[in-house]
């Protein structure tokens, strides 16, 4: 059965944006083109929100077909495009960027028979209020959370109104020099009974 990977960019306090949605304290990091190249070769399908959907259907098409964005980062960028997409929200009319498919509702058996599909795994950016979803039903696999050292206080929690305790095991950790910690988290509970 293929994973749900979710790779999250957070603050020492949990947030995914400030009480604004501001981002501007996240920093890339020092391997992050290597950490996203690990995450596009491991899965084949994205699971996007509306939110970032609309980000990243208004960025990555344009960055691969662009000559003066950086080689990596072009075939980066083409490498989403390339992938399957498959976007949850209710207020979308439609998805035009290439090989998306729009669902309505958060289904958990459809995202079960999206598991049991044959390829590579799933993968989760950003998305928070889908990320906290399918943490509710025990559907996703693994938490791969990139920690920025800086406390926000208040903002859009990743795992703010979630319905069940999550139990989560640390399987991996990198520390970057800049302070920044990638954690790597599976989660123990997986698959409750619906």
């Amino acid at each position: 059965m293929r994973k749900i990977l979710v790779t999250e960019w957070v603050s020492l306090d949990g947030f995914t944006a400030g009480a604004n949605g501001e981002m501007d304290w996240i920093t890339a990091g020092e391997d992050n083109g290597e950490y996203q190249n690990e995450v596009v070769t491991q899965a084949d399908t994205l699971l996007l929100g509306r939110t970032t959907y609309e980000s990243f259907a208004g960025a990555w098409p344009q960055r691969a077909k662009d000559p003066n964005t950086d080689p990596g980062e072009r075939a980066f960028a083409q490498r989403l495009c390339d992938m399957r997409k498959v976007v949850i929200s209710q207020s979308l009319p439609t998805v035009e960027w290439e090989n998306s498919t729009l669902l309505r509702e958060i289904d958990p058996a459809e995202i079960l028979k999206l598991k049991q599909e044959p390829g590579k795994d799933i993968a989760i950016y950003g998305s928070a209020s889908i990320v906290r979803a399918l943490t509710d039903l025990g559907l996703i696999d693994e938490y791969q959370l990139t920690v920025h050292p800086v406390a926000l206080g208040s903002g859009k929690a990743l795992f703010g109104d979630i319905q069940r305790r999550a139990n989560l095991k640390l399987i991996k950790n990198k520390v970057l020099p800049s302070g920044v910690v990638r954690l790597y988290y599976e989660y123990v509970d997986k698959y409750p009974t619906m």
